[in-house]
């Protein structure tokens, strides 16, 4: 590892010991030993976990902040669940997410702190043969973390140190014949604090949510549809507007996806296709008397992935993934993920979250292997292309309007390596080498350097 991360991890030294001794005093004292569940006849169940993060980058790829930065942050989740009858429970979740050790060049924001938060307090009601035989709906009322499908457009990303929360209504069916279908209607959750002196000091305001932020829609999936593979379409509109001290861009935005895909099997071949089209109108900027533009835009992943059989069951997979950016003329093509996780194919968020599904062409490999029942392995070499050089890349912020840095962003090397101590206790490291292209490094306003480099340390217990 290059001597400047070593130089800055050795600087945060006396932070992880303060950080092991805390996390050492809440563990339990026979952690390889998990607690008793409760009877199946008790109505309430309670359970929690602290994640723990210490993360250092070396080379800040996007615009505008440090170009050397650490920061610890702990992420507290305390779940109370409670069962009126087998087909009724109510659900409580307190998140408490905090980060530790940024200034004002830290690109500390929302995705980092948000503080003793009721992220979910719904209720969930089950109705098996509701709709005929063979027939199941679930129905989910209040404030909830809500996915849907591959999550590229609705996830709640378990590597952020906050979450996505919505306030709304969900329906699930399940049917005979692997249908399946999700139906929601939500307003998302404005997180709070937003302002840098709030953020920076982990203040505390709950979040809120008005119909000046709205999400609708769903999706419908049948398994075995085609090749062994699960097949699904689904609808989101996603609209807001001005409210009072918060102007936005005006964004509605109706979006259609088509998803197939077979899940991985050991000594078997599988693969995903996923297309997106959005379109819908949004304002050029935050003014408001700002015009209005038509979208146009679209985003397209595909893999396809073998696993062999035995040893550490290694999965080596080819993967593409092409977001539409924003050229000249009357139209608007950036694509807008939403509400949608990165980390799962692209790369981690945190301090690093240079790579988002917009504005780039990137085709990758990626290596996952199991080499025991405690741990696994994630190795992802991905290259990288503006699909519109005159628009900004990805989340970097960096751009040039002429287009003259040329369209070729850089290479990136991926590692993730997570180890269960005890089924209570868990740890993961990250590391991401991006070696910048012509792009990221031409480009008015690119910070300087050649690479980016990220690390982090995440201890994890459940309790």
């Amino acid at each position: 590892m290059h001597s400047g991360i070593l130089e800055r991890l050795s600087s945060c030294g006396r932070a992880a010991l303060v950080l092991g001794a805390a996390l050492h005093a809440a563990a339990p004292a026979h952690a390889e030993d998990p607690p008793p569940r409760p009877p199946k006849d008790e109505a309430l169940e309670l359970s929690g976990q602290v994640r723990s993060r210490l993360e250092v980058i070396d080379g800040q790829a996007r615009a505008g902040f440090n170009s050397s930065d650490e920061v610890v942050s702990f992420r507290t989740i305390l779940t109370a669940d409670y069962h009126i009858d087998p087909q009724v429970h109510v659900v409580a979740e307190l998140w408490d997410s905090r980060a530790y050790g940024g200034n004002r060049g830290t690109p500390i924001s929302t995705g980092e702190v948000n503080t003793l938060e009721p992220a979910q307090a719904f209720l969930g009601v089950s109705l098996p043969g509701a709709l005929g035989k063979g027939t199941k709906l679930d129905l989910q009322a209040g404030r909830f973390l809500l996915a849907l499908g591959s999550r590229r457009l609705v996830a709640a990303d378990d590597y952020r140190n906050t979450t996505n929360s919505s306030t709304g209504l969900r329906a699930d069916l399940a049917a005979p014949g692997g249908w399946k279908a999700t139906l929601v209607y939500v307003l998302p959750q404005q997180r709070l604090p937003d302002d840098r002196d709030g953020l920076l000091d982990n203040g505390v305001a709950l979040d809120r949510e008005s119909f000046d932020v709205v999400l609708w829609g769903g999706l419908v999936t049948r398994a075995n549809t085609l090749a062994g593979a699960m097949a699904e379409v689904g609808f989101l509109h996603f609209g807001e507007r001005d409210a009072p001290g918060r102007p936005t861009r005006d964004r509605s935005l109706d979006t259609l996806s088509a998803r197939l895909i077979r899940d991985p099997k050991p000594d078997a071949w599988d693969f995903e296709l996923e297309g997106i089209v959005q379109r819908g109108t949004i304002s050029t900027s935050l003014a408001a008397n700002a015009a209005t533009q038509d979208v146009r835009a679209w985003f397209v992943h595909g893999d396809v992935g073998y696993t062999f059989a035995g040893g550490w069951k290694p999965r080596l997979a080819l993967e593409y993934d092409h977001a539409t950016g924003d050229r000249p003329g009357g139209g608007y093509g950036r694509f807008d993920p939403i509400l949608g996780m990165r980390r799962a194919d692209l790369a981690p968020g945190a301090l690093y979250n240079a790579i988002l599904r917009s504005n780039f062409i990137s085709p990758g490999v990626r290596l996952e292997a199991v080499p025991s029942a405690k741990s696994d392995l994630m190795v992802s070499a991905r290259s990288f292309w503006l699909a519109a050089r005159e628009d900004a890349f990805s989340s970097t912020g960096v751009r040039d309007a002429t287009g003259r840095s040329g369209s070729f962003a850089g290479h990136q090397l991926d590692t993730r390596l997570r180890y269960a101590v005890t089924p209570k206790l868990r740890l993961e490291a990250d590391a991401v080498l991006l070696a910048k292209g012509r792009f990221l490094r031409e480009a008015p306003n690119a910070p300087p350097g050649r690479w980016t480099r990220y690390v982090s340390f995440n201890v994890t217990v459940l309790f």
